[in-house]
């Protein structure tokens, strides 16, 4: 009797000890799962290492822009040696056949001195890479033909007439370039061949005016001041 009493003491104590039991391995099973939906384990971290666009971007404009001026400055150097090739040229032709002595020494100058100028300009081209053309153009050529067949006063005329327009267009190429030209050497050699440029224009604009030569005005700028030093 003492024995039946005992066991089912016991079977009773294990019937309220169970649900205990249940619910004690439920509650790691929950936490697992609200563990698992916060920080689901197929989720990537973002990637650090992916390069701004913008940088890319920069860069591709700044290598455009360095191609642009480098064009520039070649297309330039260029178009300076067929000009400069003319000066001189124009500039034998004037020191022969000008009708006045004053017109003959600006002539023998534009050959001295553009001569010099060119010389400065080729160097500049060969380290660049440029190939610069040897003769003159076609309207340079044309323009030198018709002064072959002039002399005396006609001839001072027409020569003074085409200076005058030639420089004061190279004046404002030599001053674009000055301002745009990155390399040093080339930067050097434009400012330097401004200065000479410019003092060529005071001189022939101030002789054409005193031959009665008429000179159109300046696009409305001053004529360029003559070097303080």
């Amino acid at each position: 009797m003492k024995l039946r009493q005992i066991r089912n003491l016991a079977i009773g104590a294990a019937a309220l000890l169970s649900p205990v039991a249940l619910f004690g391995q439920a509650i790691p099973i929950e936490i697992a799962a609200s563990q698992t939906q916060a920080n689901p384990t197929n989720q990537q971290p973002p990637s650090t290492n992916q390069q701004p666009p913008s940088t890319a971007m920069q860069d591709s404009g700044t290598n455009a822009n360095e191609v642009s001026q480098t064009m520039k400055d070649k297309s330039f150097l260029r178009h300076a040696a067929e000009g400069g090739l003319a000066e001189v040229k124009l500039g034998q032709l004037a020191a022969e056949k000008a009708g006045s002595e004053e017109v003959r020494a600006f002539g023998r100058k534009m050959v001295d001195e553009h001569t010099t100028l060119n010389s400065q300009i080729a160097s500049v081209a060969d380290s660049m890479g440029v190939r610069l053309p040897k003769t003159i153009t076609k309207e340079d050529q044309a323009e030198y033909d018709k002064l072959s067949a002039l002399s005396g006063n006609d001839f001072d005329t027409e020569y003074l007439t085409v200076m005058v327009k030639d420089h004061r267009k190279d004046l404002r190429d030599f001053r674009d370039e000055a301002a745009g030209a990155t390399d040093p050497t080339l930067k050097t050699t434009v400012e330097s061949g401004e200065k000479v440029i410019r003092d060529h224009l005071i001189t022939v604009d101030k002789l054409a005016r005193d031959k009665g030569v008429p000179v159109p005005p300046h696009g409305g700028n001053k004529p360029p001041a003559a070097p303080t030093s």
